[in-house]
Order: structure tokens, then sequence, then C-alpha cells
């Protein structure tokens, strides 16, 4: 089902053969990692949620070339005892394709759950990291973590919750460090969509 308010399509190639993570109404869902590679040469490891009916009957599709759209979405899962909020890309449609394996393009439209928060690293880098609620059908709503740098960073400690905003960007993957209780450091993965582009919206889209 298309929704205007949230959008991804990106080029890229599965890690691995996807696994049967769940089943709905009798439908099979498969979860797999989708590697894209940016400009620079890095790879974003994104994970992704693909419908049963869309896998091809003919084989694997791990190691092509394809071309992914859907929808970013989340869900809470519990993760050693902790509730944790996950992103993935929903795929809506797959096929292979023979070019741009740096497409990764993230359109949204929602509400500021709670105010940005604003900081800088420790070499002057500027960030506002948001998290945006995107409705989507039968009452529910995908909680996304974003993130602007920058100019955007600083128009975005400006907006209040419940604002509603319009930003394009790209899904990463990044690797940060947390210290855990007892002193030790632990490396995790966040998954989120680095803004290139916001503007607040006068009028609620519906």
């Amino acid at each position: 089902m298309d929704n205007p308010n949230n959008r991804m399509v990106a080029a890229g190639r599965l890690e691995n053969a996807p696994m049967l993570s769940h089943e709905v109404m009798h439908e099979p869902f498969y979860a797999g990692t989708l590697l894209v590679k940016r400009l620079s040469g890095a790879v974003d490891k994104i994970p992704v949620t693909i419908p049963g009916k869309l896998l091809p009957p003919e084989g694997d599709p791990a190691g092509k070339l394809m071309l992914f759209q859907g929808q970013v979405r989340s869900y809470n899962k519990v993760v050693d005892g902790a509730g944790r909020l996950m992103v993935t890309l929903f795929v809506q449609s797959m096929c292979e394709t023979s070019e741009n394996e740096t497409l990764n393009k993230v359109s949204l439209t929602g509400a500021l759950c709670k105010p940005p928060i604003y900081r800088t690293t420790p070499f002057g880098r500027e960030i506002a990291d948001i998290l945006l609620a995107v409705n989507r059908a039968f009452r529910k709503s995908d909680y996304i973590p974003c993130i602007a740098w920058g100019r955007l960073a600083r128009y975005a400690q400006n907006l209040s919750m419940g604002d509603m905003i319009s930003i394009s960007g790209r899904m990463q993957s990044r690797i940060y460090e947390k210290t855990l209780p007892d002193g030790s450091v632990m490396e995790k993965t966040a998954y989120e969509v680095s803004i290139g582009s916001l503007e607040k919206n006068q009028e609620v889209t519906v």
C-alpha cells in the first residue's frame, strides 16, 4: 500500500539469503541485511523485511544487485532484557538492476515525538537527534530515528514536540560504543535516517 508520507528506494546486495522471521495470517516474512554503498565507498548495512511472496522462486537473491522500494518501519523488540526500537526497510517491491549501487533515498512526513536533542561532537560537528512519528494504515505509526547535521541541526534545535516536518535523506547504519554499568564498553549499531533536507509543515498531512 503506497504511503506518500513514507517512501524509501535503495539499490544494494543482500548480505545472505533472507531467513524466515515471522508469519502474519499465514503469510511468511523474511529478514535480511541489505548492503548499500555510499559515494565514499563505505557500506551501510540496512535491516530489511521481505514478504515471502516477493522472493524470486528461481533462486537465492543474495549477492545480486537489487532495487528495493518500500517504507521505513519500526517495531519494539526485547534485547538483553530491555526494550529496543528496531528499524527496518519493509520491502513492497524488488527486482534485479544493473546500475546505481549507491541509490538510497528516504522521504518522510511526520510529527516530532519529543524535542530534538542538539549536541556537538568532540570534533565540533553539530548534530541534532530527531524521533519522527510517521502514520500508516490502520491507525499505526512508525517511530523513526533521524539525524541532522550542521546548519540543519541548528535549525532543528528550535523545533518543538508535535511539529509536523517533511524530510528527505538516506538510511544509514552507524557503529557506536556504549559504556555499561560495570564500566565495560560494548560496540553497537544504530540505524537512522541521515537528513539531507528538512522543512516544517504549516498543515498536517493526511
